[in-house]
C-alpha cells in the first residue's frame, strides 16, 4: 500500500522546509509520495522547494500563477499514484505525528475517507471566532448530508485513491473542504473521525482563510446539497 501526501503550498518560505523534513520523517512504514504543488508563490518558496527536485520520493509542480488552494489539490491529484491520499497544509498547524491514527482505519477497517478531528483531539491557538464558524460548518454539513462528523473544515482530510478521483470537484480556493465533505456524502461513503492535535496559527503569522471563505463554505455546502 501506497501513500501519496499533497502539500498545497503559497508563500510559506518560513515553514515549507519544515513541513518537507517532518513529512519524510513521518512515524509511518508504508511506501510514500510527497507531491509539492506551488500555488504561484512571490517569496523565496519555489527556490526552497527546488532544493529538492532530486529527492526520488518528492513531486514538485509549479502553478503559474496563484489559484487556491483547491486548484492546487486538484493539480496534485492528477499527479498522485498512491492508494491512500492525504492532505498536508504547509502551515505547521497540524503534526504528522498524527499519521497513525489517520491511517489505521484505512488499515483495519477498509475505511473509504478518513477526517482528523481537531474536536475530538487536542486544541491550542484557536481563536474564538474561528471555534465558532467550524462548529456551525460541521452543524450544517451534518444537517444537510446526515452526517455524524465533528470536524467538516479539517485540513487533515484522506481518502481512498479511487473515490476521491472519481469525484469532480470544481474548487478552487478554500472551498476544497465542504465541497469534498458534500460530494463524498452524496455518494453514500462513510466519514471515519479520528482525534488530531492542532496549534493555530494567526494571520500575523501567516494565517490565510477569512471569514469571507466561512461564508463561502456554507454557501457550497448548501449549494451541493441540490447539484454535483
Amino acid at each position: 500500500m501506497k501513500l501519496s501526501i499533497i502539500i498545497p503550498v503559497y508563500n510559506e518560505e518560513k515553514n515549507i522546509e519544515k513541513v518537507i523534513k517532518a513529512v519524510r520523517q513521518a512515524p509511518i512504514t508504508m511506501d510514500k509520495e510527497i507531491i509539492i504543488v506551488d500555488d504561484g508563490s512571490v517569496d523565496q518558496t519555489k527556490q526552497l522547494i527546488n532544493r529538492y527536485s532530486l529527492d526520488s520520493e518528492i513531486k514538485i509542480c509549479f502553478q503559474a500563477k496563484n489559484q487556491g488552494k483547491g486548484a492546487a489539490i486538484r493539480k496534485g491529484l492528477k499527479i498522485s499514484t498512491g492508494d491512500i491520499i492525504l492532505i498536508q497544509d504547509a502551515d505547521m498547524e497540524y503534526t504528522v505525528d498524527d499519521y497513525p491514527t489517520i491511517l489505521e482505519p484505512f488499515i483495519k477497517e477498509n475505511a473509504k475517507v478518513v477526517f482528523g478531528s481537531r474536536f475530538k483531539g487536542e486544541i491550542t491557538g484557536m481563536r474564538w471566532p474561528n471555534f465558532v464558524a467550524n462548529k456551525i460548518l460541521t452543524f450544517t454539513a451534518n444537517l444537510l448530508y446526515g452526517t455524524h462528523i465533528s470536524d467538516e473544515a479539517t485540513a487533515y482530510k484522506a481518502f481512498r485513491s479511487e473515490v476521491i478521483k472519481k469525484i469532480p470537484l470544481k474548487c478552487q480556493r478554500f472551498e476544497f473542504c465542504p465541497e469534498v465533505t458534500a460530494k463524498v456524502a452524496k455518494r453514500g461513503y462513510e466519514i471515519v473521525d479520528v482525534p488530531i492535535r492542532y496549534h493555530g496559527r494567526s494571520i500575523k503569522d501567516g494565517k490565510k482563510i477569512t471569514w469571507r471563505d466561512g461564508m463561502q463554505a456554507i454557501w457550497v455546502l448548501i449549494k451541493y446539497r441540490f447539484i454535483d
